[in-house]
């Protein structure tokens, strides 16, 4: 009789957690960075089609011509060429995809291993809790792009090595963040009454607290994407990202910073644009979804 009685105040607990996520329908959208941030999207996934040329492939005789606005310039190359005659266009089409594929592969992999690993650490305790933060700490401690270029020249330049390089660095951001929120979330009535209900410690994390720190996973996971793209783009800067002739927005800048000086300025500010564009846009987003995902600063 006690059991028919708990469970129903159980449910009760978790069935109104996906209003947190109501925020997502409400209030004013920030147009602008989804609008970037979905022409970028939709020009990596289309990059076949909508490249003029050949990204790796130049023409020497076509070198350093510049823009189609600029004297001298070319529409057959709206956006210039560079060094070896590529056009820039295609390059920055191309670069859309590398730093699309690594910036949501990266923080997609990294947020499963941080949440997971924040959820046991939390809710465990005691030496799981102990081994997890030690390592976690550790982590922190070295800096990040410091450490990513050690394990960059470690494992070798290609796109895959370079996710799981960044996965491995930023990692530990949510698994700090989520075991705070665990550690609050442990203590509420809700996971108080499963555990009298009988619920399994591994029930209890996947289905009452897991939902409960999902919104905190999202908007760390937005606001680390242009943290992600910044990195991997000055990897590809030092060398150690993306291995050439594969268009990649850092690479180009590495290219291009020769030339800055001699007056080839579409070789840097058209790379560096882009980049700026996609950092500024996922951090505008992941500030409007950490204010309509939290209750406290919606007021509720």
């Amino acid at each position: 009789m006690s059991d028919s009685r708990v469970l129903p105040v159980v449910q009760a607990e978790v069935l109104p957690l996906p209003g947190r996520f109501s925020g997502l329908r409400s209030g004013n959208l920030p147009v602008l960075p989804i609008a970037i941030l979905g022409i970028l999207i939709l020009t990596a996934i289309f990059a076949n089609v909508l490249a003029p040329s050949d990204p790796e492939v130049g023409t020497l005789t076509d070198r350093f011509k510049p823009p189609a606005w600029v004297e001298g310039g070319s529409r057959a190359h709206l956006l210039g060429t560079d060094h070896v005659g590529r056009d820039v266009l295609s390059r920055l089409i191309f670069g859309a995809r590398v730093s699309i594929v690594v910036g949501f592969l990266a923080v997609i992999v990294a947020g499963a291993i941080g949440t997971t690993l924040g959820i046991l650490s939390g809710y465990l305790g005691g030496w799981v809790d102990q081994v997890i933060m030690r390592l976690t700490d550790t982590w922190l401690a070295l800096p990040a792009l410091t450490f990513a270029i050690f394990l960059a020249a470690v494992v070798g330049p290609s796109v895959m090595n370079i996710v799981i390089i960044l996965s491995a660095v930023y990692w530990t951001r949510y698994a700090r963040v989520i075991r705070g929120e665990v550690l609050s979330l442990r203590e509420r009535d809700f996971v108080r009454l499963a555990v009298v209900a009988g619920c399994s410690k591994w029930t209890i994390m996947r289905r009452h607290i897991l939902p409960n720190v999902l919104n905190s996973s999202i908007v760390l996971a937005t606001l680390m994407l242009g943290v992600v793209i910044v990195t991997e783009a000055s990897l590809s800067f030092l060398g150690v990202g993306v291995p050439p002739p594969k268009p990649a927005w850092g690479l180009m800048l590495a290219d291009g910073k020769k030339g800055l000086m001699a007056g080839y300025w579409w070789l840097t500010v058209l790379p560096g644009l882009c980049i700026v564009l996609m950092v500024l846009s996922a951090n505008l987003l992941g500030d409007w979804l950490r204010v309509k995902l939290d209750p406290q600063l919606r007021q509720l």
